[in-house]
């Protein structure tokens, strides 16, 4: 068994652009001499660009929305006013992630594929059929465990369901008023449009009235789960970090216990506290809503982007197959290997061989033969120069 040519450079090594013969790293970086390197202002100009517009945009729709502020609750403006930061930060920061060369790659193929007139209609229903499954169900999460699962289930579509009602509300989009000849019938607008009337002594009226009483409750009853999982499950408790498993948590169990507490004080209590719950309902929503762009939160805006990929590996299982120049063997399909083989030159990996060959084209299995065999070759050249300065 002969190893290949030669082995690559690692992932950290550095290579010469041949266009301008300035060093690269890994990460794509030109170095200049001194070990400086140049600003790249493009990728931040574009995403700030980005966050600007997404801002001016949410200014816009809350204007028009609740027709030039005439429905917007002044009350609520300070809800409005995070929704708008954490909206340019969730704009900054998807655009910067989206400017990433692979998951720039993964996106546009994603749209080329599924847009492919020959295919439009299959792929419309396969979407539909992904967006049910993965959204909806959640299957990818019961696949791994069941109780993982109810927990995700039940706080992503509290969350969702709460941010329905919240959002319309703070932005003046939806307004709730009692009729002008009866106090027992409730009118809803939505942008100034009548959608509905209900009497308020009726089912309708008391699911509207605690419809964010149902989400908290949704969201404390997922919560709950999470942390049982965590507490049985000891290669969670191993891995898990305050900062990005269980602060998550805290801020969403602090925004439904406050929310409850709300309501607990107008119904319960005749409203005692009412004025100081509210304020604390207030602190941990925009703290929550500002930290939305910046923890794991961030990953309900990039799943949506993910179901691209299922369009791309359909794409690719459908092609031709790469086959590896070593052994001759199938190890996944062409389309995937001559992308990666792009991604890394963009990035400024160069896996490239002597004999024109490239890395990529190498199965994993071979990849670990030829490791072996180089460290066998490299382990013998050290006996053998031991052995030579012992006798020598």
């Amino acid at each position: 068994m002969q190893s290949l040519p030669t082995s690559p450079r690692p992932p950290g090594s550095v290579g010469v652009s041949p266009a301008d013969g300035s060093a690269r790293h890994a990460g794509g970086t030109p170095t200049l001499p001194g070990g400086m390197t140049p600003a790249r202002p493009g990728p931040f100009t574009f995403s700030t660009a980005c966050s600007l517009g997404a801002g001016i945009v949410m200014l816009l729709g809350i204007w028009f929305g609740s027709r030039g502020l005439r429905d917007f609750d002044s009350a609520l403006v300070w809800y409005a006013g995070a929704s708008v930061f954490s909206g340019m930060g969730i704009a900054y920061r998807y655009s910067m992630w989206l400017q990433r060369p692979p998951t720039r790659l993964y996106w546009r193929r994603g749209w080329q594929f599924f847009l492919n007139p020959a295919r439009l209609a299959w792929n419309s229903g396969r979407l539909a059929g992904l967006f049910w499954d993965n959204f909806v169900l959640q299957r990818f999460i019961e696949r791994r465990a069941p109780l993982r699962w109810g927990a995700h289930w039940l706080i992503s579509w509290g969350c969702l369901l709460a941010a329905a009602v919240t959002f319309p509300l703070s932005f003046g989009w939806l307004r709730f008023e009692t009729a002008p000849d009866s106090q027992e019938i409730y009118y809803c607008y939505l942008s100034g449009i009548r959608v509905l009337a209900f009497p308020t002594d009726s089912f309708v009226a008391l699911v509207l009235f605690h419809v964010l009483d149902i989400a908290a409750v949704m969201v404390l009853a997922g919560i709950s789960l999470s942390l049982v999982r965590r507490a049985l499950d000891r290669g969670a408790l191993s891995v898990q970090q305050f900062a990005n498993d269980l602060f998550p948590l805290v801020l969403l169990f602090a925004v439904s216990i406050t929310g409850l507490m709300l309501t607990v004080s107008s119904h319960v209590l005749h409203g005692t506290h009412h004025g100081f719950l509210s304020q604390f309902h207030a602190i941990t929503v925009i703290m929550t809503l500002m930290y939305l762009p910046f923890g794991k939160f961030f990953h309900v805006f990039q799943r949506p982007a993910q179901l691209g990929v299922r369009f791309y590996k359909d794409a690719g299982a459908a092609g031709e197959p790469a086959r590896c120049i070593r052994c001759g063997e199938e190890f996944g399909s062409r389309l995937h290997v001559e992308d990666l083989k792009l991604v890394q030159a963009q990035l400024g990996i160069h896996y490239e061989m002597p004999d024109g060959t490239h890395y990529q084209d190498v199965c994993p299995p071979c990849r670990r033969k030829n490791l072996a065999l180089i460290q066998d070759g490299m382990w013998r050249a050290a006996s053998l120069a031991s052995e030579e300065r012992t006798h020598g």
